[in-house]
């Protein structure tokens, strides 16, 4: 059965490419990012239409936000769940600030995320890593100014109260070292998800597919072949 692989915040499909062929005995592996959208709902509108009639969904960070969307308004084409580091809680009014005030430049002047965003999502031993950090860039790059506008100007609301509403098997995948997003969080997801499952990803920053995905492949192979 298919496995629809949601990207994060200003990450194309490329964050995938490592973990995608470890998947292959559950091809087709479709991965796609976050180009269309205007809030959160509107996002999981839009990739409604590429997803095939029954599918594993994975969605990694902002990916989650809407991966647990699409879960409401398809589950019943959905086989199973995964959530990779992200959250339930809504943005505070100061990271919805401080996300905006990085819109004051215009779409074409947009040249990647800025050095400390993209250290504050990696592992320590990572934060100097010319190559990792060349890598989280140029995802950013390749979307663009305007999706980094529609995707920063976004203010996603909280469902933690909602979070009863998905029934479909569902794993929890965390980051030991996610400087983004916290152990409480996590447990507020494992918690809100009636029987989901919990795994943490080691030595890993918030960006658990590029820095740990032969990791990370193990435990969404595990998860899917208990799922068949």
């Amino acid at each position: 059965m298919a496995v629809v692989l949601i990207s994060g915040f200003m990450a194309d499909e490329t964050l995938w490419d490592e973990v995608k062929p470890e998947l292959a005995d559950f091809a087709p592996v479709i991965p796609l990012a976050l180009r269309e959208g205007e809030t959160i709902e509107a996002m999981a509108m839009a990739l409604l239409p590429a997803l095939p009639d029954r599918f594993h969904l994975v969605g990694f960070s902002m990916g989650g936000y809407v991966a647990r969307e699409i879960v409401r308004m398809a589950g019943d084409r959905v086989e199973s769940l995964v959530l990779v580091a992200t959250s339930a809680r809504g943005d505070t009014e100061e990271m919805i600030r401080q996300r905006r005030s990085a819109l004051r430049s215009p779409p074409e002047r947009f040249k990647g995320l800025s050095r400390p965003a993209i250290q504050s999502s990696l592992h320590p031993n990572l934060r100097d890593d010319a190559e990792m950090m060349a890598r989280v860039r140029d995802m950013g790059v390749r979307l663009g100014g305007h999706v980094f506008h529609r995707q920063s100007f976004i203010a996603r609301e909280g469902d933690l109260d909602r979070l009863g509403d998905i029934t479909v098997p569902t794993l929890i995948i965390s980051a030991d070292h996610d400087a983004l997003r916290s152990d409480t969080e996590q447990h507020e997801l494992v918690n809100g998800i009636a029987g989901a499952k919990h795994t943490t990803i080691t030595d890993t920053g918030h960006m658990i597919p590029l820095e740990q995905p032969k990791a990370l492949a193990v435990a969404l192979k595990t998860w899917l072949s208990q799922q068949t």
